[in-house]
């Protein structure tokens, strides 16, 4: 336990000198234009028209625990007030969210050289643009997924309850509820571990960057649900920022995401560089002996 601790420690340590805080805050910023138009084209290509409110109704539920309710309001009534089969609303939220994501991603992609202290000019120009690029779809269809999941265990939640005898109902209820949440911790480790192992120009194994990839997604749980509190019940940012509190506190809730994966990175590069260094005198053992 004190060596992982300690590696822990190494880990924030490397994160203030590389900046991470500041590199959060662009990653947010892009994150901040994605996220509107990903939910809109989520929740377009999930709901059917007739069906359309209930759907928003559970994805509201859902970042109700997470979001402001000033947030909220704005995402339903931009859903709402859309046509949601509109083939022209998808195309044009669909190419802002991508490229809104690709910018976040450039962010995160710089993080993560720091965390491997690799040298700048690791990728070429277009390069590194089309790999990002290629992490936006990589990252987003895990969570969409797992989005799917959640926005529809509610009706597989009743459905399972009107089916099950009364004995046994509330371990069902229980059952499935821990694997829904079960589901979208898996889910992002996922996508952590698929954007830790080809966001940077190291081919690291994929075991190697799923401890980054668990300590980011803890980080990240117990975080989000903590400003989620404070959000709803202690803080109100329309009073300060009057019509920009929504957009502040969604704002804040990215920048806690996107610093919970950088600091996921930063533990990935010190485990790197422990192994190159025990590698290292290795080596030199061996040639010691053959000398």
């Amino acid at each position: 336990m004190p060596v992982y601790i300690a590696r822990i420690r190494e880990a924030m340590i490397q994160a203030f000198y590389h900046d991470v805080v500041n590199t959060s805050k662009a990653a947010a910023y892009s994150g901040m234009l994605m996220f509107f138009p990903a939910l809109l084209v989520i929740a377009t290509l999930t709901a059917p028209v007739e069906d359309g409110p209930t759907v928003v109704g559970e994805v509201r539920s859902l970042l109700e625990q997470f979001l402001p309710a000033d947030t909220l309001d704005v995402l339903q009534s931009s859903i709402l007030t859309h046509e949601l089969h509109s083939g022209r609303l998808i195309v044009s939220t669909a190419a802002i969210g991508l490229f809104a994501g690709m910018g976040m991603m450039l962010s995160l992609m710089e993080g993560f050289r720091r965390a491997y202290r690799l040298p700048v000019d690791n990728w070429s120009f277009w390069g590194r643009r089309a790999r990002a690029l290629m992490l936006v779809p990589m990252a987003l269809l895990p969570l969409a997924l797992a989005s799917t999941m959640i926005v529809f265990g509610q009706q597989i939640e009743h459905w399972m309850t009107q089916n099950s005898g009364h004995q046994v109902r509330h371990i069902v209820v229980i059952s499935w509820r821990m694997t829904r949440w079960s589901i979208s911790f898996a889910a992002i480790v996922a996508v952590l571990t698929a954007l830790y192992h080809f966001g940077t120009r190291r081919k690291e194994h994929w075991l190697w960057v799923a401890p980054g990839a668990i300590a980011g997604t803890v980080i990240w749980f117990p975080s989000t649900l903590a400003y989620g509190w404070y959000v709803t019940r202690v803080a109100n940012y329309s009073l300060l920022y009057g019509s920009f509190g929504a957009g502040i506190a969604t704002l804040v809730w990215l920048y806690i995401a996107s610093f919970s994966v950088l600091l996921g990175a930063e533990l990935n590069g010190v485990l790197y560089w422990e192994r190159q260094n025990r590698a290292a005198v290795e080596n030199a053992g061996q040639q010691l002996m053959h000398s």
